[in-house]
Parts: structure tokens; sequence; C-alpha cells
């Protein structure tokens, strides 16, 4: 989500290889902690939710990233 201002639910289970369950409810966890936005649209007729990374995630992920990257210098790789 970090590379796009949106994307589908469909797109994010090809990309990802999830089935919709899994998907679902880490999404759910996701918006519940307010890392991702979610839209709902209809696109040609039919229903289509849309997912964005909120700056709290964007700040979230450059905290994570950055204590991965601490780790791996840690570590010597």
């Amino acid at each position: 989500l970090s590379g796009a201002d949106a994307l589908s639910f469909s797109r994010l289970k090809s990309l990802l290889d999830e089935t919709d369950g899994n998907l679902g409810a880490q999404l759910r966890k996701l918006e519940e902690a307010e890392y991702v936005s979610v839209k709902k649209e209809f696109v040609d007729r039919k229903p289509t939710t849309w997912y964005s990374l909120t700056d709290c995630g964007q700040r979230a992920l450059r905290r994570h990233l950055k204590a991965i990257e601490s780790l791996l210098r840690a570590s010597n790789l």
C-alpha cells in the first residue's frame, strides 16, 4: 500500500496470494489500528473496496522498517 494511492481488495488479494478470509482479517486489524483507511464504492455496478495507507500507517511502517534495519545492522548482515 505504501507505493500506491489505493488498492482494491481484489488487487491486494492477487498481489499477496491470500484467501479472502485471511486478507480480510488482517485488513480489519490494520483498519482498527488506524493504519489503513477503507472506501467502498461501485465500479461498473460491482461493489469495490479500496484500501489506503493512512498517515499513521505511513509512520508505523517507517518505524517498523527502521527497526528491521537496526536488527540487520546489529547482526552484521
